[in-house]
């Protein structure tokens, strides 16, 4: 892990202690933060990543990688029952100060602490890249679903305009790390997550992940020309 005086960055090989303690670092400001980096479309991503999970009331979902809560809180508007979980400390204290309603508990993605089959539907939005195994991830998330159970991973991705993936790039290489040190409370951290966009494998072979893993009728749609990315499947 590379640390600096503003704060500390994970490296790409996403050792577990090396990412919590790099979202540790950027708890306190973390949604707004995004919020300013995505120009507001973070909360369209998170509400159409409730629509394609067509939760029902009475459903139990679970959102990993949920940070703040602020995505498990979106999710709860569906009338399902929504628990988040996270692997750093540190969102999880900044969720439970600022979300105290939403059920936010402590969990790595490659060991939930849950029995099998017990969700209708699964979600990981922002946070299968940054896990050190996908494959392994992606199977556990099928464990505790239930068969015929949902599944959407909304996640960075490639987008599909040759003139817009360029400008994109550039934004995430240079100008995201330059407007972080204004916002964020880790600027450095925000080095670490352009990189690791930029090494996310594109829509197709995500797709192609998901549906070895024990997920079947996978499909995609891109949001914001393929900025991100909601893959949506079924547990077989």
């Amino acid at each position: 892990m590379s640390r600096t005086p503003q704060g500390q960055r994970a490296s790409l090989d996403k050792q577990p202690h090396e990412v919590a303690a790099m979202f540790d670092g950027v708890a306190a400001r973390y949604d707004l933060t995004n919020t300013v980096l995505s120009f507001g479309q973070d909360r369209s991503w998170r509400r159409a990543t409730r629509a394609a999970l067509g939760l029902r009331p009475g459903e139990r979902v679970l959102d990993v990688g949920a940070g703040t809560g602020v995505s498990t809180e979106e999710l709860a508007h569906s009338g399902a029952y929504a628990v988040g979980a996270d692997l750093s400390l540190g969102m999880l204290q900044a969720g439970k100060r600022t979300r105290p309603s939403v059920p936010l508990l402590a969990g790595d993605a490659l060991r939930l602490p849950f029995a099998d089959a017990s969700f209708d539907a699964v979600t990981i939005s922002f946070a299968l890249r940054n896990v050190n195994d996908t494959d392994a991830a992606l199977a556990e998330l099928a464990r505790v679903t239930r068969p015929g159970g949902r599944l959407v991973v909304c996640e960075f991705s490639t987008p599909v305009n040759p003139a817009f993936r360029t400008v994109y790039l550039s934004y995430l290489m240079r100008s995201l790390p330059a407007v972080a040190r204004a916002v964020s409370s880790n600027p450095d951290a925000y080095v670490y997550l352009a990189e690791s966009i930029r090494a996310w494998p594109g829509q197709a072979a995500l797709a192609a992940r998901i549906g070895a893993a024990g997920w079947g009728r996978v499909a995609w749609r891109n949001l914001t020309g393929g900025v991100v990315a909601l893959h949506r499947a079924v547990r077989n």
